[in-house]
């Protein structure tokens, strides 16, 4: 009987333990408002997008790989600059996909999971590559495409996707 009751007893302080923690934990944030997505980009559009991310990385002497997908998925345009690892060639792919498909830059997703804890579970969503390099390429509050580059260290992917993206926002 006196093991019984100890059993008991230890189950009533391992739950009471449990539950404040669960209780505890702070509600999850609202999800980011959603960009809808617009027409396609053009090719115009897109090569604009692709001088300036090349130029970008021309300017720091980074060998990288450049895609530019439309807003349904396809390619536009990809350049593999000279002396470019041919892995990048699919990373840049998989983190511009990344950043059309969930419609935030794929650096969302490394912050994320860099924190670890029930991050992690995002390394199991398909298609969520977490590493930075991936931008969606936004217009007039409209996401038209999206810009992935690989080749270098991440934020080095993430300054040349940015300057690619800014440059479609500009007028």
């Amino acid at each position: 009987m006196f093991k019984l009751r100890s059993l008991a007893v230890a189950i009533v302080l391992c739950i009471g333990a449990v539950v404040p923690a669960v209780a505890q934990q702070p509600a999850a944030p609202p999800p980011p408002p959603t960009t809808p997505y617009g027409p396609p980009v053009g090719l115009e559009a897109a090569k604009k997008v692709m001088a300036a991310a090349e130029a970008e990385a021309m300017k720091n002497n980074w060998p990288m790989a450049i895609v530019v997908l439309d807003s349904t998925g396809h390619i536009v345009m990809l350049q593999k600059l000279d002396n470019t690892q041919y892995g990048s060639i699919g990373v840049a792919e998989d983190k511009a996909h990344s950043a059309l498909d969930f419609r935030r830059p794929s650096k969302v997703f490394e912050d994320l999971v860099a924190q670890g804890g029930l991050n992690l579970r995002l390394l199991a969503l398909h298609g969520a590559t977490p590493l930075e390099g991936g931008v969606p390429i936004i217009v007039d509050g409209k996401i038209i495409g999206a810009i992935g580059v690989s080749g270098g260290a991440s934020s080095q992917d993430g300054q040349v996707a940015k300057a690619g993206a800014d440059a479609a926002a500009a007028k």
